[in-house]
């Protein structure tokens, strides 16, 4: 929790340095990458993760894997190396992307079905939802067969369950007391 705290507070003076310098979108692009950087190499995040390793080495090693990075972004790279925070960066970029989302209008939402909805039926239920959201719609799609048929919607904390096995559950709840 303390390690999320930190990751969101970084995230923040991050994004509040792009918009004052109107670099929203190339740091954006950085922490895009960076992301995905620390998702699909485990053994970049041993690296950032080692004690054995001096924060100047460390900082060399990235800037010159990271050496597109914009000057604010590779600046920032730095004060947390500094700051020995290095082990937050995924943390700090999710957060970072999450933030700019919020202070750019787009609402992410998922949308879970048990077979890829129709056209017309992933329609109707956006059209429902764009009544009660201010902003844009990031919308993503994910098929999983438990839910016999149905869907749920994910947005932020709110989670709205149509599917049949939710109906199933609350059935055998019903005749089961």
């Amino acid at each position: 929790m303390k390690s999320t705290k930190a990751a969101s507070r970084y995230a923040k003076a991050l994004l509040e340095l792009a918009i004052e310098n109107n670099k929203v979108d190339a740091i954006t692009k950085d922490m895009q990458h960076l992301a995905t950087v620390c998702a699909e190499n485990p053994d970049f995040i041993k690296f950032l993760n080692s004690p054995v390793v001096r924060a100047d080495k460390k900082i060399s090693i990235f800037s010159e894997i990271f050496g597109q990075f914009d000057k604010i972004t590779t600046l920032f790279v730095n004060l947390i190396f500094t700051n020995r925070r290095e082990f937050l960066f995924a943390e700090i970029a999710h957060s970072f992307n999450d933030q700019m989302k919020a202070y750019k209008g787009i609402v992410p939402i998922t949308i879970t079905s048990a077979s890829p909805l129709a056209a017309s039926t992933k329609e109707s239920i956006l059209s429902k939802i764009r009544g009660s959201v201010k902003g844009e719609l990031e919308i993503k799609e994910e098929v999983d067969g438990e839910l016999i048929g149905g869907f749920i919607v994910r947005m932020g904390d709110t989670q709205i369950d149509a599917s049949i096995s939710n109906q199933l559950n609350h059935l055998k709840q019903r005749l089961t007391k």
